[in-house]
């Protein structure tokens, strides 16, 4: 500024002796690139969208990028009129299955459960929009979601509020507005943890907390005033011979982050057997439900963070 205190810094620390170019791109992408190198990523120094705010945009990445050991994920503003950073951040976990965590400060609030090749389960983008494309990449080099327009004449962007919700906005002529499309957590089910372990969310019973079949609340009294934090005890014990497991349909994955990722190239049927010939293994699942579903997960400890969407 005019006393010459420096007010910001793209960090970067590599040394170039070429001529370099600030750009603004027209997916809002501000790069620094040696100036030759126009059509080239190589030749990007650095990029706001490694950096993100409280927005992502169109082929905007969030998640790890493990070759240059960058996390981006976005931080809330502190007040609608403030924009330095507030308490709230939405964060991709990459231990066990891949998830996002909304955090208030360090305190997960809601998960988004894992990616099942289509979208993640626990948050309400289910909607197949004929004008977006979503991408979630897992491989030596990334771990991230993005999305895309098909459809260039709409815009669509997502928020994390000051308040701590995740919010879709899209613009759509003639209304020459930014209109709500949804939201996230948005019903009490989308708390996270909301319902201790062995028991699932439903937004449609009362109370809300509901043991999974064999289980009964921990706490039968606190259970009975709708305080389900406590959750449920398995009312016989596994023997590991002659054991059998319940399906569970229309549900968001258990919280994946001490999840065993058995093999990839696996079915279901597979899946099950590995699991009943572990003692340790409670619950399985696929990992893409894709074409009858493939690749497979374990849960060997408790099964927390349920929630039921049959019916909504």
């Amino acid at each position: 500024d005019h006393s010459n205190t420096l007010v910001w810094s793209t960090n970067r620390t590599r040394d170039t002796r070429s001529p370099m170019v600030a750009e603004l791109l027209d997916n809002g992408n501000f790069v620094l690139r040696v100036s030759s190198n126009k059509n080239d990523q190589g030749g990007i120094l650095w990029q706001s969208f490694d950096f993100p705010t409280d927005t992502l945009f169109p082929q905007m990445k969030l998640g790890w990028d493990l070759k240059a050991g960058i996390n981006r994920y976005l931080i809330s503003w502190k007040s609608p009129n403030d924009p330095s950073s507030g308490k709230y951040s939405y964060k991709l976990e990459s231990q066990g299955l891949p998830e996002f965590f909304l955090y208030n400060r360090d305190s997960p609030t809601h998960r988004s459960g894992p990616w099942d090749g289509i979208r993640f389960s626990g948050i309400p983008d289910k909607q197949q929009l004929d004008y977006m494309v979503y991408n979630f990449t897992e491989n030596k080099e990334e771990v991230a979601y993005m999305f895309s327009m098909t459809n260039h004449s709409i815009y669509s962007r997502l928020t994390l509020s000051s308040i701590g919700t995740f919010e879709r906005f899209t613009w759509i002529p003639p209304s020459w507005q930014w209109n709500l499309l949804w939201s996230s957590p948005k019903h009490e089910c989308d708390a996270y943890e909301r319902c201790g372990p062995y028991s699932y969310c439903d937004v449609n019973t009362s109370p809300i907390c509901n043991c999974i079949e064999g289980f009964d609340p921990m706490n039968q009294q606190q259970w009975d005033l709708s305080n389900g934090a406590g959750g449920c005890l398995r009312r016989t014990q596994l023997s590991c011979t002659g054991d059998g497991f319940l399906r569970l349909q229309k549900m968001k994955l258990p919280d994946t982050v001490e999840a065993i990722v058995v093999d990839r190239r696996i079915g279901i049927k597979e899946c099950e057997k590995r699991c009943q010939i572990d003692c340790n293994c409670t619950a399985f699942a696929n990992i893409d439900i894709q074409n009858g579903g493939l690749g497979c997960v374990f849960w060997t400890k408790e099964l927390l963070d349920i929630r039921n969407y049959a019916v909504e």
